[in-house]
Order: C-alpha cells, then sequence, then structure tokens
C-alpha cells in the first residue's frame, strides 16, 4: 500500500526570492493550496505586494538570504512557525561576459546568493525538520547548469553547485524523513527572457521576434515554460513522498538526455 497523497494544506512553507518572478508564482500556489507561507526576500514593498495578493496566509519576513547574520534573524524571527517546506529561490543572473572578463568580486556575489544562499537557509532551517522527523526542501537550479551558455559561466557554475549541493543533503537528511530534491527550469517567458532577446537582436541585427524563435526552436515543445508551471512543478515535486535527491528538469524539451 502507498503513503498516500502527502498533505500541503496546513503546513508552513519558507519562500526565498518571493518578492516577484518564479518565487512569487510558487508562493501564490503554495497559498492556493493551503499553506501558510513566510515570504522573505530584500524588497519589503515587493514582498508586501505578494502578500496582498495572498492575504492572511501570508507572512513577510525581509532577509538578505546571503547574509548569515539575516538568515539567523530569520529563523529566530520563525521560531514560532513550523516550517516545513523550504523553496530556496533566491539567484541573480550574474554578469554576461566572457570569464575572462569577470571580475572576481561579480563571481563571488553570484555565487553569494546562488550557493551560499542556499547553504545558509538549508543549515538554519533543516535541524528543526530533522527534530521532527518532517520536511521538505526544493532547491531552484536551472538547465542552465547542465548545458553550455556562453557568457555565463559564474551563473551555469553557481547552478550546477546548487544540484551538488542537493545530491548529497539528500543522503545526509533523507534517513530523518526530509526530501531534498532540485527542480531546474528551463528559460522562463517574461521580462527577464524579453530583454536577452532584444540584446540578441541588436547583436544578430535582427527582429526581436526573430531571436525568440531562433531560441525556442531548440526546444522540443518550441516554447519557453511558464513561471506557472514551475509552481505548479514545485507542488508536484511535495506530493511525491519517494522523491529525494533528484533534480527535475522542467525545459519544455530544452534539455533531452
Amino acid at each position: 500500500m502507498g503513503t498516500g497523497k502527502p498533505v500541503i494544506a496546513g503546513r508552513t512553507a519558507v519562500v526565498t526570492g518571493a518578492g516577484n518572478g518564479l518565487g512569487r508564482a510558487i508562493a501564490v500556489r503554495l497559498a492556493y493550496e493551503g499553506a501558510r507561507v513566510v515570504l522573505t526576500g530584500r524588497d519589503k514593498s515587493k514582498l508586501q505586494s505578494v502578500g496582498d495578493e495572498i492575504g492572511e496566509m501570508a507572512r513577510i519576513e525581509v532577509v538578505d538570504a546571503s547574509s548569515p547574520k539575516s538568515v539567523t534573524e530569520l529563523a529566530a524571527a520563525l521560531n514560532d512557525e513550523d516550517v516545513s517546506i523550504l523553496v530556496n529561490n533566491a539567484g541573480i543572473a550574474g554578469p554576461v561576459a566572457p570569464l575572462w572578463e569577470v571580475e572576481p568580486e561579480q563571481w563571488d556575489e553570484v555565487f553569494a546568493t546562488n550557493v551560499r544562499g542556499t547553504y545558509l537557509m538549508c543549515r538554519a532551517f533543516l535541524p528543526s525538520m530533522i527534530d521532527r522527523g518532517r520536511g521538505d526542501v526544493i532547491n531552484l537550479a536551472s538547465v542552465s547548469g547542465k548545458r553550455p551558455l556562453a557568457r555565463r559561466t559564474p551563473y551555469t557554475a553557481s547552478k550546477m553547485a546548487v544540484i551538488g549541493l542537493t545530491a548529497t543533503l539528500a543522503h545526509e537528511v533523507g534517513p530523518f524523513g526530509v526530501n531534498v530534491n532540485t527542480l531546474s527550469p528551463g528559460p522562463v517567458a517574461g521580462p527577464r527572457m524579453t530583454r536577452n532577446f532584444t540584446l540578441e537582436a541588436q547583436r544578430q541585427g535582427i527582429s526581436v521576434e526573430a531571436a525568440e524563435h531562433e531560441f525556442v526552436s531548440r526546444s522540443a515543445l518550441q516554447r519557453m515554460v511558464t513561471e506557472n508551471e514551475v509552481a505548479l512543478a514545485v507542488v508536484a515535486m511535495l506530493r511525491m513522498p519517494g522523491l529525494c535527491g533528484a533534480d527535475i528538469d522542467l525545459s519544455a524539451g530544452m534539455v533531452g538526455r
């Protein structure tokens, strides 16, 4: 007999980078599924906007996930919450340049947010999950960590690091009833990709539409994924009790193995 469909309703989830984009979509979806959602990020006004959208199921906490002090203060502030879901979504894209033109400070900034932030949040919230014998951690990586992406070495290296962190961490905490997995989205339709297409169109001397078509033609579904699809994938992963140490590609077929 199976264990039944895991319950999301009534649980408390912490979502980093929840002020916009994927973080907002994930937080809104978790609240729709009945979870109490702690919205974290650096910009209080953006968090408040998402909190207003969610309503009473939201709690707002301003935090810099790359700062040990800030994350420690967050964990202390949430001592009254039974946090059993952690979604590490906070991340930055970093510079667009050949590696030899990337400054060490730029490299460190990307890793501080994308990798150290994930480590610090896990470090802060895993002990209570282990004590309770229950928890789910989903770390957002990217298919860009697993395929060439010219002029983006800090970003791709950081996302591959998140995948490696997840694989090992799953074996460390799995025996205590905590599931740790990675979700690797492909390019997500939205303002960031529109900016990328605009820059590429200028570089090649073609239309923005042509630049987008050239890009999405690499995927099996001939399109990008959406923020809502990523949010739905998070929910699906939380409902799979046997999923641990996995890296799930959600790329519309951009990456095929």
